[in-house]
């Protein structure tokens, strides 16, 4: 009884000292950045760039203007190696989101581009003719602690 007690006792003080330990590190996690790879087929980087500044712009803008998003980039791969996309779309939250708010924010973002889920799944099949959706990342920045 007393060796479980005392077991007992070095386990809850080993969860207790983690986050003691953790402030150590002279980082932080911070902001969340997704990062979606994008490959265009020659001769159709025109159409993409004009899906990006319309609906993917809007759709965008209003994910900002809503406040879950804090920012979001479009990065051309410039010196592209064989297999790398061609372009980089990231956004930045503060946070992930559950799967209930993905649910809400779909809903909201559908009434807001006056879309459907199945006409937004349409659209992008119609997109899939020239662009392939490679793997998508999610990074959690590091900042520093002072």
């Amino acid at each position: 009884m007393r060796k479980t007690m005392i077991a007992a006792l070095g386990a809850a003080a080993m969860l207790l000292s983690t986050p003691a330990v953790s402030q150590d590190f002279p980082v932080k996690g911070g902001d969340y950045w997704t990062v979606a790879e994008i490959t265009i087929d020659d001769g159709h980087f025109g159409d993409y760039a004009d899906h990006l500044a319309g609906l993917y712009r809007k759709s965008i803008d209003f994910q900002k203007s809503k406040g879950w998003i804090k920012a979001s980039y479009i990065l051309s791969n410039v010196n592209k190696r064989a297999g790398e996309p061609d372009l980089y779309l990231v956004t930045i939250a503060d946070r992930p989101t559950t799967p209930a708010e993905d649910d809400a924010r779909a809903k909201e973002t559908n009434a807001y581009l006056q879309s459907s889920a199945r006409q937004s799944d349409s659209q992008s099949g119609e997109r899939a003719k020239y662009r392939k959706l490679g793997g998508n990342m999610l990074l959690q920045e590091l900042v520093y602690r002072k």
